[in-house]
């Protein structure tokens, strides 16, 4: 697999995305979890490991779990399991690979296609993040942050960590924050309330946020009078993080307004992506506490 020159760009608003079946289905991961795709290989079996862990195998001086996709995704076992593949993945600081039935193609799109599950489609709001329209078909985006965190729920964001630093005062200052998991958003909500800071405005997707960003902006308002600071995560429906902190940047209105990235895809290799885009800060998913304390030091 080749990563191309979208790896190099920032704020563009597009993905490329690594396409893969299970059962028939077709899903979609970004190129930017994928460290590379293998064939099928002998696994050792854990006892009492998770249902969805198929077992371990080593990959280069590396054991590491190998997920069942197709139990992950509640979807019936391969019919062809001698072509089925391997996806070794890195996000959340860890690496984890995952059994797909097969990986076809790379595509290049705008996140402006993705949109995001309505709640009535019947068990994937629990499961998927976005639907991409492409070419008259749909690929699924599976929520891969919820899958780890019900494997090892010690990768999530945990409110001990907030409590953990001690007793907290309470601010009134507003902070905007973009993420689209469900999950995730109760979670921040939870450690965020608890960290002292009361006033928060949640948005599904960077559209969304930025929508009601400019539209502070266009009503008069001092914008830094009505919010204080504004966290992203970076894969969003419509708009991403990165496209959202550049907006943001680039518009006098809106550009003092500091810009905290919280993703899963904060590596030191990707990191520059967000230096580029005018992010004051990027944190790496779960580190809630030292999300916390660079709010501290940006609107304290």
């Amino acid at each position: 697999m080749q990563q191309t020159d979208i790896l190099l760009e920032s704020g563009t608003n597009e993905l490329e995305i690594v396409e893969f079946t299970v059962a028939g289905l077709k899903f979609g991961i970004n190129v930017i979890k994928v460290k590379e795709i293998i064939k099928l290989q002998s696994m050792t079996k854990v006892p009492h490991a998770h249902p969805n862990v198929e077992g371990i195998t080593e990959l280069r001086g590396e054991v590491l779990p190998v997920v069942d996709a197709a139990k992950a995704l509640g979807l019936a076992q391969s019919q062809n399991p001698q072509s089925d593949k391997l996806i070794v993945t890195e996000f959340n600081q860890q690496k984890i690979i995952f059994h797909v039935h097969s990986v076809t193609q790379i595509h290049r799109i705008s996140w402006s296609l993705i949109e995001k599950p309505s709640m009535l489609y019947q068990g994937l709001e629990s499961q998927i993040t976005g639907v991409v329209k492409w070419m008259g078909e749909m690929i699924l985006l599976p929520d891969f942050e919820k899958i780890m965190v019900e494997l090892n729920p010690e990768s999530g964001i945990h409110i001990d960590q907030v409590k953990k630093m001690g007793k907290r005062e309470r601010s009134a200052k507003r902070i905007v924050i973009a993420e689209d998991s469900p999950l995730l958003r109760g979670l921040l909500h939870d450690t965020l309330q608890e960290a002292g800071f009361t006033n928060l405005e949640f948005f599904e997707n960077g559209k969304d946020a930025y929508e009601y960003l400019y539209s502070l902006s266009e009503e008069g308002k001092k914008v830094k009078e009505e919010v204080q600071l504004v966290i992203t995560d970076i894969e969003m429906p419509q708009m991403d993080g990165h496209h959202l902190t550049k907006r943001i940047k680039e518009n006098n209105k809106l550009s003092g307004l500091p810009v905290i990235i919280f993703s899963s895809l904060i590596t030191n290799d990707l990191k520059h992506k967000g230096q580029k885009v005018g992010a004051d800060a990027q944190v790496s998913k779960p580190e809630i506490a030292e999300l916390v304390t660079l709010i501290d030091q940006y609107i304290l």
